[in-house]
C-alpha cells in the first residue's frame, strides 16, 4: 500500500512538472537583436565601433560598405590562438574593404586578460570585442543563419551589405554554408573573401 502511494505521488509529479515546456524545445539563451539596434562595442585595444542591427544581419556603422567578418573565439582556444596573426595579416591586406569584429565568448575575462594573453601573446591586432553584449550578437547570428547545434569556437561568419555570405565548408562540403567552424586555413578565408569582393 505504501509502495503504490508513493508510485502515485511519483506519476502525479510527472504529469504536472514533467511535460512542462518540453513540446517548443529549449529557449534561446537571450533574445537575439532586433532591426534596427544599435549596439556599441569597446575595443580591448582601445575605441569603439558601432553594430547596426540589420534585416537579418549586421553592418558596421561608417564602414557599411565594407565586407564584415565576425569571428566568435575564446582566449582559451588552441586553433583561435594559431590563427590569430593570420586573421591580423588578412585585414591588414584588405582593410578598405574588409574588416574583423572579435567577439570573446563562453569565458569571463577582463579585457587586460584578453590583451595580454591573446592579443599582444598571439598577434591578434583587429578589433576584439569583450563585453556582455557578445553573447546576445552570438545568439542574433545562429538565429540568423538557423545554426541549431551548440555553439564552438572558433565560429565565424562574413557579410556584406548586411547579408551572410555563403564560405566553403570543409567539413562536409555543404553548397549554401554560412559559417566557418573549427580551424579553417587562412588561404581558404581569404579566397572566400576575394569572391565575395568580385576580385577573382
Amino acid at each position: 500500500m505504501k509502495f503504490l502511494k508513493i508510485a502515485t505521488l511519483v506519476l502525479v509529479g510527472f504529469m504536472i512538472f514533467g511535460c512542462e515546456g518540453k513540446e517548443d524545445g529549449p529557449a534561446p539563451l537571450v533574445k537575439p537583436y532586433e532591426k534596427g539596434e544599435k549596439i556599441v562595442l569597446e575595443n580591448i585595444h582601445g575605441g569603439s565601433k558601432t553594430l547596426i542591427r540589420t534585416d537579418g544581419g549586421f553592418v558596421v556603422e561608417g564602414e557599411e560598405e565594407k565586407v564584415l567578418m565576425i569571428d566568435i573565439f575564446g582566449t582559451f582556444c588552441k586553433p583561435c590562438q594559431e590563427e590569430a596573426a593570420s586573421l591580423t595579416n588578412l585585414q591588414l591586406k584588405n582593410h578598405d574593404e574588409f574588416i574583423i569584429i572579435a567577439l570573446t565568448h563562453l569565458e569571463d575575462v577582463t579585457n587586460v586578460y584578453a590583451l595580454e594573453n591573446f592579443a599582444q601573446k598571439y598577434g591578434a591586432y583587429y578589433f576584439i570585442a569583450n563585453g556582455k553584449e557578445n553573447a546576445r550578437i552570438a545568439e542574433s547570428v545562429t538565429f540568423d543563419i538557423e545554426y541549431k547545434p551548440a555553439l564552438q569556437v572558433p565560429f565565424k561568419v562574413v557579410l556584406k551589405d548586411g547579408k551572410y555570405q555563403q564560405v566553403t565548408d570543409v567539413w562536409e562540403g555543404k553548397k549554401d554554408n554560412r559559417y566557418y567552424i573549427g580551424s579553417i586555413d587562412t588561404f581558404i578565408i581569404e579566397k572566400d573573401l576575394m569572391r565575395i569582393l568580385n576580385k577573382r
